[in-house]
């Protein structure tokens, strides 16, 4: 079996693994590139093992007047520029020793030994420069019937990295066949380690909440995670019954992981997955129109059309409705809307308190007029 993508191709990639080679050394496209060439996905990250200590790659990067990065140094890794492409190079190597967070790696022998480290089946695929796929540990039967498990015991995986745990649903959520259910070994082992979880930087599980949510259909994953009790711990209060639902109304809309996180409830997650000013103040946004009584017009002058649209499709799905009929020209009639009047047009005849109540006064009779009421009607 042989990768099919002219990415392989690539000068880039080509240069680094003759180089490899011609140094005497073994040298093999690894993990997502593979994985997502045999999936028909497209390819973004290029990772490559090899049998060369980072030395031993600097060195030949250094005679052929390429770029290396020590982005990972600890752990054998090194990043080769070539036409302002990152290619990850790493020995083969195999842990030692870990804490659920961080390994102490030593280099291994061969591609069986760094086969047998890493995290997922569908990620122990190997390609040659010809694009012949290797597979040392038996993962294209898993890749090829969209099966994640883990390689080996799953419980010793989750207890190398704890944030494996999280992974397993997020590469469930976006390589999974959403038929089948989750394997089961994998699912027990992820329970049994609840408290590892502990152990993570609300960074690490902000990325790959963002991440899961932002799949096609991250539904039966989240729902999995929630059985398991893994979504009390990284989200508690979460209810995962309205995100089916939402998915289904989303249609045509590209996937958001604030509208899906705004759906799971609970309380402000804001520290617990260390959002962004921004992300905090979108999915406040999400969750207060939600809890609003704003009809859809009023929501598209107060949030603007796409997060109006948002809110309205959180309603539908947390209400088991549909969205309401003419809602996206309401939307963008409110959105367009412009309120005629300004405080300066009630000064100096009203200030303080009583020109705040004045103005809100007069803007609840123009949004409720369905936005048509003049400055001077509204005046007079």
């Amino acid at each position: 079996m042989k990768i099919a993508g002219r990415w392989i191709r690539a000068a880039g990639v080509q240069t680094i693994l003759g180089l490899l080679e011609t140094g005497g050394h073994r040298a093999y496209l690894v993990g997502g590139c593979v994985r997502n060439d045999l999936l028909g996905r497209p390819v973004a990250d290029i990772d490559i093992a090899t049998d060369a200590t980072p030395d031993r790659v600097a060195a030949l990067a250094a005679e052929a007047g390429i770029t290396a990065v020590p982005t990972g140094i600890e752990h054998g890794t090194l990043t080769l520029v070539i036409g302002g492409i990152p290619h990850e190079v790493t020995t083969f190597r195999r842990d030692v020793a870990t804490d659920g967070r961080r390994a102490r790696v030593s280099y291994a022998a061969g591609l069986a030994e760094d086969a047998a480290r890493r995290d997922f089946t569908m990620n122990a695929l190997y390609a040659d420069a010809s694009g012949q796929i290797l597979d040392p540990i038996g993962g294209l039967p898993d890749l090829r019937a969209r099966r994640v498990r883990f390689v080996g015991d799953p419980g010793a995986r989750v207890r190398e990295d704890y944030l494996r745990i999280l992974r397993f649903f997020r590469f469930h959520a976006h390589y999974g066949d959403p038929e089948q259910g989750l394997d089961a070994e994998a699912l027990a082992a992820c329970a049994a380690h609840l408290d590892g979880l502990r152990a993570l930087s609300r960074e690490r599980v902000g990325h790959e909440l963002r991440r899961l949510l932002g799949a096609p259909d991250p539904a039966p994953a989240v729902a999995a995670m929630a059985k398991s009790g893994v979504l009390a711990r990284v989200l508690p209060g979460a209810d995962p019954r309205f995100l089916a639902p939402l998915v289904d109304l989303e249609a045509e809309l590209m996937p958001d992981w604030r509208r899906r996180l705004a759906v799971l409830g609970g309380p402000d997650p804001t520290e617990g997955l260390r959002l962004s000013r921004s992300e905090s103040r979108d999915l406040a946004a999400l969750r207060d129109g939600l809890s609003s009584a704003m009809a859809a017009g009023e929501l598209g002058y107060r949030y603007g059309a796409d997060v109006a649209r948002d809110i309205l499709l959180l309603r539908a799905a947390t209400g088991g409705g549909r969205l309401p009929a003419g809602w996206e020209q309401t939307v963008q009639h409110g959105a367009a809307a412009r309120f005629p009047v300004s405080a300066r047009d009630l000064t100096p005849a009203l200030s303080g308190p009583e020109l705040g109540a004045r103005l809100r006064d007069i803007e609840a009779r123009w949004i409720a007029s369905g936005f048509e009421l003049s400055r001077e009607q509204l005046l007079s």
